[in-house]
């Protein structure tokens, strides 16, 4: 329970500010985690981001079965999601003990993971998640079932409704259906893709899993390896380095690829923003590496190009928030040794032993950070000369206008979660966009014209072309993505063949220098109206041909149709209503599966004759569906 305090100004008598016991008002936990929804789960949205709230929803429910999996309790979870919208978690552990069952699911700060000896190294230990996902849902229903008995209790909103016992024949397990709170997470569906890229991270997490979705079953038999593997786009230099202990699992390899990309986990959990482990992951692999070799190598050789997984056992894990993407823990146990010591021990160990006994791999990763080192130097004097240009720019950068939580801080303060950057082209564009954006967490680069291909160039060319470098410093990911100042890096650009153009270089340059960047979720492409259909009444903004139709059928007879034909077009006061909280964004993914380098050779390579006889093709199709 916790008492809220109503601050809302009511004027007395004489005008003043009445503070009396009816500004003082008492919340139930159920009503707690309804008013104050981002404190337990982050963010709500409509599910079209991964980091959206319905995921975190059903993230707290197998956090749950995962922990039953971990103390050798049940080995398979199923999961079923209907139309989108409703989900139902089954694993067969040990069951909620079912006199307990109600408080377990409804009241805060209660549950069993508080007693370390039932749950070492759980991922939740707070007491929150199941009761948050109760809460904030539209129907909720527990099932425990234990020893011939299953105790089966509903609730709405987080208000119980029926409650009762029966015989069964079942399984012992847990069952949980939720369907979360349409009030709250306005329009909201799940997407597949991004479910099951949770339901594998689980699985690679934890070998001897089966998690079966919509009758679809996933498994790990190789742990890390897998991951990398099925995340990796480009082909690794020397076979993944796979080494196991107590409490910690790494994997690691080099690629052709620049920059670094790191995925790390905690008891299960995917630790999107990093933390302690990973931070002590890059350390020491690179400490360990330079005196294998006895080389006075730069780490940013080292660990250039590197594609490295990182998971570890926490006891009584402290994370940074209740979503749990970035770990706190100094400790790896309370009062035990630290997590840097621990993982840069295990490191400096199997690491060393490993490229020992495999000469062949290490002779392979010499020669990877040799070309680093060489290219590095190479572009030395360039990189030293652009490194003061950005930093003199920065200060009076007309390219870059930042947004307020930056301004005194060049390095940033840490990644606000909605914290954005515009990449637009031209003036008129940059001028609309900065005048409508929210001045707090909106910040805008213009572009001057067509950027350049940088398809099969060389890093060197970051710092030769003056905006590729002044965006590189306005991002601050020279060094990696550590010191990204924007969670999002929005391409926003007209709807035109010069504008999609753009886009394409746009992406072409993040693929080629900073790949992580897009596999991280940080690059989106902003949609804005290509018409405006209204009349006297009301004005409707359409993204597509269908929408326009649509809108005049609604808004006849006769209403103002208007054309959008680029960004500068459209006033500061409507650009307000595309770049709010509800903006249409479309996010940039990269997979393993879309043959990246194929894809840039075609689209950004040489111009050669298959591409002319493609691009003459489709305009033969074009024509034909015109007519």
């Amino acid at each position: 329970m916790k008492e809220e305090y109503d601050l809302t100004p009511a004027p007395g008598v004489d005008g003043t500010v009445e503070y009396t016991d009816d500004n003082i008002r008492h919340l139930s936990d159920m009503e707690h985690v309804r008013t104050r929804p981002g404190m337990y789960i982050g963010r709500l949205g409509d599910g079209s981001h991964a980091e959206d709230g319905i995921y975190v929803l059903l993230k707290e429910v197998i956090d749950n079965s995962i922990d039953e999996f971990k103390m050798q309790a049940g080995k398979k979870i199923e999961i079923i999601v209907e139309d989108n919208l409703r989900v139902s978690v089954r694993d067969y552990g040990r069951g909620i003990p079912q006199g307990k069952l109600i408080e377990a699911v409804s009241m805060l700060n209660t549950g069993g993971k508080y007693d370390s000896k039932a749950f070492k190294k759980s991922v939740g230990l707070n007491g929150v998640g199941v009761k948050a996902v109760n809460a904030l849902s539209q129907r909720f229903e527990v099932r425990s079932y234990r020893d011939g008995k299953v105790r089966v209790a509903t609730f709405a909103k987080g208000e119980p409704r029926t409650d009762h016992t029966e015989p069964t024949t079942e399984e012992n397990g847990t069952y949980i259906f939720f369907e979360p709170d349409a009030t709250l997470f306005t329009g909201y569906l799940f997407q597949p893709d991004f479910i099951e890229t949770m339901l594998r991270n689980y699985t690679y997490l934890n070998t001897g899993l089966s998690i079966v979705y919509n009758g679809h079953r996933i498994v790990s038999r190789n742990g890390l390896v897998d991951l990398l593997n099925d995340n990796m786009t480009t082909t690794g230099l020397y076979p993944i380095v796979h080494l196991k202990g107590e409490d910690i699992e790494i994997a690691f390899t080099h690629t052709g690829q620049y920059g670094e990309e790191y995925y790390s986990f905690v008891n299960g959990q995917h630790t999107t923003q990093g933390g302690t482990h990973q931070s002590a992951f890059k350390e020491h692999i690179a400490r360990t590496i330079k005196e294998f070799f006895n080389k006075n190598m730069d780490t940013a050789d080292i660990r250039n190009g590197l594609v490295a997984a990182i998971a570890v056992n926490v006891e009584e894990p402290i994370f940074e928030s209740q979503t749990k993407t970035k770990l706190g823990s100094t400790n790896m146990e309370p009062g035990g040794v630290t997590v840097n010591k621990y993982v840069g021990d295990f490191i400096k160990q199997e690491v060393d032993n490993f490229l020992h006994k495999h000469a062949d791999t290490a002779e392979v990763m010499l020669q990877k950070i040799q070309e680093s080192e060489k290219e590095r130097k190479a572009i030395a004097g360039v990189t030293r000369l652009a490194r003061e240009r950005a930093k003199k720019a920065s200060l009076h950068n007309r390219k870059l206008r930042d947004c307020r939580i930056h301004l005194n801080d060049p390095k940033g303060k840490g990644l606000e979660e909605d914290s954005c950057i515009f990449i637009t082209e031209g003036d008129s564009a940059s001028g609309s966009i900065t005048k409508s954006r929210d001045v707090n967490t909106q910040a805008v680069f213009s572009l001057r014209g067509k950027p350049l291909n940088s398809f099969g160039l060389t890093k060197k060319v970051v710092y030769e072309n003056e905006e590729f470098n002044l965006l590189q410093a306005a991002l601050n990911i020279e060094d990696g993505l550590d010191g990204l100042r924007y969670n999002k890096v929005i391409v926003a650009t007209d709807a035109d063949v010069d504008g999609m153009h753009i886009r394409l270089l746009m992406i072409t340059f993040f693929l080629q220098f900073f790949p992580d960047l897009i596999k991280k979720g940080h690059v989106y492409i902003l949609q804005t109206p290509l018409f405006r259909v209204r009349n006297k009444k009301k004005t409707l903004y359409c993204y597509t041909e269908e929408e326009r139709l649509n809108a005049i059928e609604e808004l006849s007879p006769n209403p103002e149709i208007t054309r959008f034909k680029g960004l500068g077009e459209i006033s500061p006061d409507e650009f307000k209503n595309f770049i709010g909280q509800d903006m249409r964004l479309e996010q940039v993914t990269l997979r393993k599966t879309d043959a990246v380098k194929a894809l840039l050779e075609f689209y950004m390579g040489k111009n050669t004759m298959e591409r002319q006889s493609f691009i003459i093709d489709n305009l033969v199709i074009e024509e034909d569906l015109a007519s």
